[in-house]
């Protein structure tokens, strides 16, 4: 980006983890320019471009207008990073702010792991089981549990005691494991609840 910047009309931002990235482009004109340049600079070095991954995204802030005030709709785009899908959305304030949440792919991928691991570990100790799924859940918040993400964290805490509810279930335990069962054992056992952990509010911009 230090060598395009000079050639660019507007403002850009390069936002890097490994080999996964994102271009920001205050103006469309130098997005398509670097996007039709990209591929040859890559083929330079022996590398190319993943075709799913790389695309051109209308992500400005979402504008008001016609006689509703209503926002215009081609404006609400998103798109995912690192597990995360990145949206935009109104502050308690009233303002435009970039939110993000567990992306669904990842969210579905989870879920399904979980539900895997308490199916082979249903006839472990209930409390060993407790113990790992607090591990876990815990696991899942330090990666995913940012600011504005507690609705996710909620839908696979949720998704978690289902699934541990329904394998527990499958045991040869006489009593069963009823919805009341199971909840008296989680009032005395509490799984970790879903608190962010990560705070963004110290790097967002004040509009």
């Amino acid at each position: 980006m230090i060598d395009i910047k000079p050639r660019l009309k507007g403002h850009a931002v390069l936002i890097r983890y490994a080999d996964d990235a994102v271009l920001a482009f205050s103006q469309e004109e130098d997005a398509r320019r670097v996007l039709a340049v990209l591929p040859k600079r890559f083929g330079k070095y022996g590398l190319s471009l993943h075709p799913e991954k790389t695309r051109l995204i209308d992500f400005r802030q979402p504008r008001r207008g016609g006689p509703s005030g209503s926002s215009e709709p081609s404006r609400r785009r998103t798109f995912d990073l690192l597990g995360f899908t990145h949206y935009w959305a109104k502050s308690r304030r009233g303002y435009w702010v970039i939110k993000q949440k567990t992306a669904t792919d990842r969210l579905s991928w989870a879920i399904t792991r979980i539900g895997r691991w308490c199916r082979e570990h249903r006839h472990a100790p209930v409390r060993e089981q407790h113990r790992e799924l607090a591990q876990k859940l815990r696991g899942h918040y330090g990666y995913y549990g940012i600011t504005g993400n507690s609705h996710s964290l909620g839908r696979f805490l949720s998704e978690v005691k289902r699934r541990w509810r329904y394998w527990l279930n499958r045991r040869s335990d006489r009593r069963g494991w009823t919805w009341e069962r199971f909840g008296e054992y989680l009032r005395a056992c509490p799984l970790p609840p879903p608190i962010p952990v990560h705070s963004t509010l110290g790097y967002a911009a004040k509009p």
